[in-house]
C-alpha cells in the first residue's frame, strides 16, 4: 500500500503527510488543530464527534 494511501484522513478524506495515527485511522494536522479549536455549542462539534466515532466502530466491527 503506498503511504497516501495510509494517510487519507478520516475527517476531511484527503491524503495527507502530517499528522496522528489514532488505532489504525490517521487526522491530518489542519483537521486535528480544527477539531480542538472548535467550541462544543458549534455544529462541526458535531461532525468531528460523528467522524471519531467511526474509528471505534471499523476497529470493533
Amino acid at each position: 500500500m503506498d503511504e497516501l494511501a495510509e494517510n487519507t484522513c478520516i475527517i476531511c478524506g484527503e491524503p495527507k503527510s502530517e499528522g496522528i495515527h489514532i488505532v489504525s485511522e490517521f487526522i491530518c494536522d489542519a483537521c486535528e488543530a480544527e477539531m480542538v479549536h472548535t467550541d462544543v455549542q458549534e455544529a462541526k462539534y458535531h461532525f468531528f464527534i460523528h467522524r471519531m466515532r467511526q474509528i471505534w466502530v471499523e476497529k470493533n466491527a
